[in-house]
């Protein structure tokens, strides 16, 4: 027993001052070592999760996604594809294979992994695809016999007996030719961060690879892709990302996809659902010789959303066949309208919207199995809850809080899976158990025979799947988000949040950072950013403020509709107002050394407060809005500007001067920092410089931080962490620092 005791205390004496290490404050080396999880996939036989997660190496200045898979019953995750670059997976029908996204052999091309199910790993995987305008947006049909994806293609092509050829040809000419000039004929010729170079984004599909992998001979059959969508439009539209643009019908005959027809693209968000059969009959091209699988269908489609002249798009067949669901819009050319999960009956035709009463934005969402009801996130007041809305509508019923998205369901057993992030960590894999009423046990929601598990808020709602990050955050020292209320513009009631530094002691004066979001239809919440990190601006001592002015979403279509037309109105007035009751409220705030930052809209409301405020110390301004007028003529997506600012610059010139922070130039006082993107199509790279000009032409202190090969977003690892550090520095520099020296 001595011994015993003995070995205990040694044991006790080496393990005790580990576990007693201290939490260290939150740094950027740390958050790129966190692991991004993307979007789960449940198996067939619903017995696996798969999943792509992003490792940032800092060194090499890289981003690479592997694939990972975890049982849906709980246990340990495991990378299953680590030797090369893989992203996207999605099963096959049958379960014994999947489809992955991969750059291994040049470009982005179609893989195929072969799966072995009862020990969870891959075998074997090979290149499915060999396009020269490269693949993408994989998707393999119910029925396993064709695999779905998109590429930006040259319209002009799909006339020719071989497309693919004719596409290879032109790709290869444009990038040997020593001129790079471009002609444009139309609006939209560049996008976001990128030239469009006369190309549109196509669904194809091609014949679905056997089961084994194919022998080296078997490999030389070419098996041609076939466009299901030729014509000079992009089917399916540009995303940013969320749920797909395009879907299989349930028997794999049909696809459903989302296609802008409209003669100005850059002006219009007419988005429309069109339906093209995957196997037609009309047209069909004459086989090439030596070419398996060429005949190439050029079928009619059908417009189902004609009557809608607003936004229709990401459909989604139900399991039984009856109906596609999808998300619309009302208003014309609003892209932050409303929007509604809405319900297409295949047989007759007849839509019904199915959340009118539920006065907020429907997210990414869900069939059931039984194709009962629809599961969907939606925000509310800085989070993303999960609700459910059967097919005879109703009430929809919220199941659980949280800030969720990326919702998949398991046809087996009734698993809904989903990612779930906060403030405080970035997105894990969960999953919750949906039952028949049938078989239920407990206290249910019940609604037209629909069971699900009672409304909870806690952390026991739903089942944490997956803990790739649990280890490296339990080592930081974070503070969670505190949200407070107070009465802003017109009367109403608005949310702010707060972030305490790390060590926090209530008996200390801290330095404010207050954040400004973008969008402007968008909101600070309870949810993960690697962009804007409120736990790593609080980070080196500092509190952090966020306010949810009107045109934030998460309070209503109401509270949205707040900003239009009046940008520098109710929103700053929010702003200061949030600010105010901060200061009043929370002693440990000091109001002399304060900096607002912004990007975007929070660029531009930065913009407009260096015109209007003297109370901060410092400004930091990214890739905001200076001249209205100006950004009118040079960004891509015109219907934004001339909703926000009720018409042209020439048919309303007084609301773009109104609002517009270059008029108000000689009020600027504030050391500012300004940083913008070559590659920003958004909110073009001259807002920045004309910033920069103004401010040292003024006099006032300023500095601009220029990315010649980044977006509207900073991307790169290294490029971010510049971005942050010259950041933190400028603010260091005008409150920390001034107020050290004192």
């Amino acid at each position: 027993m001595r011994r015993f005791f003995l070995a205990f205390v040694a044991l006790a004496a080496f393990i005790l001052p580990a576990l007693a290490q201290p939490k260290h404050p939150f740094t950027f080396e740390d958050m790129m070592k966190l692991k991004r999880v993307g979007e789960p996939e449940v198996s067939p036989d619903g017995k696996w999760v798969i999943f792509s997660v992003v490792d940032v190496n800092l060194e090499a200045n890289t981003k690479t996604p592997h694939i990972w898979i975890v049982p849906t019953a709980g246990g340990q995750e495991r990378e299953i594809i680590a030797d090369q670059d893989a992203d996207r997976p999605r099963w096959a029908p049958d379960g014994k294979r999947f489809a992955f996204i991969s750059t291994k052999e040049g470009g982005s091309q179609i893989w195929i992994a072969q799966f072995d199910d009862a020990a969870g790993t891959v075998p074997r995987s090979w290149k499915l695809t060999s396009i020269a305008t490269e693949a993408g947006g994989e998707l393999w049909s119910p029925d396993g016999k064709n695999i779905l994806f998109t590429s930006d293609v040259y319209p002009e092509c799909d006339a020719q007996d071989d497309p693919m050829a004719c596409n290879a040809k032109t790709l290869d000419e444009a990038n040997k030719s020593k001129v790079k000039a471009q002609i444009f004929t139309k609006l939209l010729y560049r996008h976001w961060n990128a030239y469009k170079e006369g190309k549109r984004s196509h669904i194809f599909v091609i014949e679905a690879p056997p089961v084994v992998e194919p022998t080296a001979v078997a490999r030389l059959i070419v098996r041609r892709p076939r466009d299901l969508t030729p014509g000079d439009y992009d089917a399916p539209v540009f995303s940013l990302g969320g749920q797909d643009n395009y879907a299989f019908s349930r028997d794999g005959q049909e696809v459903c996809y989302t296609s802008n027809h409209d003669k100005n693209e850059a002006a219009s968000t007419n988005n429309d659902l069109w339906i093209v059969p995957v196997n037609g009959a009309a047209d069909a091209k004459p086989a090439l010789s030596g070419v398996e699988g060429s005949t190439e269908v050029l079928a009619k489609t059908k417009n189902i959303t004609a009557d809608n002249p607003a936004s229709d798009s990401t459909p989604l067949y139900s399991p039984d066949g009856r109906y596609i669901a999808y998300r619309a819009q009302q208003r014309p050319g609003y892209e932050s309208d409303r929007f509604r999960l809405m319900l297409y009956d295949r047989k007759t035709g007849e839509k019904k919207n199915l959340t009118e009463d539920l006065d907020g934005w429907v997210g990414t969402y869900v069939w059931s199995s039984d194709s009962r009801m629809l599961l969907f996130s939606s925000e509310e007041k800085g989070e993303a809850p999960l609700s459910y809305v059967g097919v005879g509508a109703g009430q929809p019923v919220r199941i659980v809080g949280g800030f969720n998205d990326n919702l998949t369901f398991s046809s087996k057993d009734g698993t809904l899976l989903f990612t779930r992030m906060t403030l405080e960590a970035p997105s894990e894999i969960f999953s919750m158990k949906y039952v028949s009423c049938g078989n239920s046990k407990g206290p249910q929601h019940e609604t037209q025979g629909i069971c699900l598990p009672p409304l909870a808020e806690g952390p026991g709602a739903a089942a944490q799947l997956s803990h790739l990050n649990s280890e490296e955050l339990s080592e930081v020292s974070m503070s969670p988000l505190e949200s407070f209320w107070f009465t802003g513009a017109h009367n109403d009631k608005v949310e702010g949040f707060l972030v305490k530094p790390p060590n926090f002691d209530a008996s200390k004066k801290y330095p404010v950072k207050f954040l400004i979001h973008g969008g402007p239809e968008g909101a600070w919440g309870d949810d993960w950013s690697y962009r804007w990190n409120p736990e790593l601006f609080a980070a080196n001592g500092y509190v952090v403020i966020m306010i949810n002015f009107h045109g934030s979403t998460g309070y209503g279509q109401k509270f949205i509709d707040a900003i239009n037309g009046d940008w520098g109105g109710a929103p700053f007035e929010d702003l200061m107002k949030g600010l105010d009751y901060a200061e009043e409220h929370y002693a440990f705030i000091d109001k002399t050394r304060e900096c607002a930052l912004g990007a975007s809209y929070g660029g531009y409301m930065a913009n407009w407060v260096l015109g209007h405020s003297d109370r901060f110390k410092c400004i930091v301004t990214h890739d905001g809005m200076f001249n209205a007028e100006s950004a009118w003529g040079t960004t891509e997506e015109l219907w934004f500007n001339d909703w926000e600012f009720k018409g042209t610059p020439y048919d309303n010139r007084a609301s773009y001067e109104k609002w517009s922070p270059h008029q108000y130039a000689k009020n600027f006082k504030t050391p500012t920092l300004v940083i913008h993107g070559q590659r920003d199509y958004r909110l073009d790279v001259s807002e920045g410089l004309q910033l920069f000009t103004t401010l040292q032409m003024e006099g006032v202190p300023s500095k601009m931080l220029y990315f010649p090969d980044e977006g509207h977003w900073v991307l790169k690892p290294q490029d971010s962490q510049l971005w942050y550090k010259t950041v933190n520095d400028w603010v260091d520099q005008w409150t920390k620092d001034q107020w050290t020296k004192k």
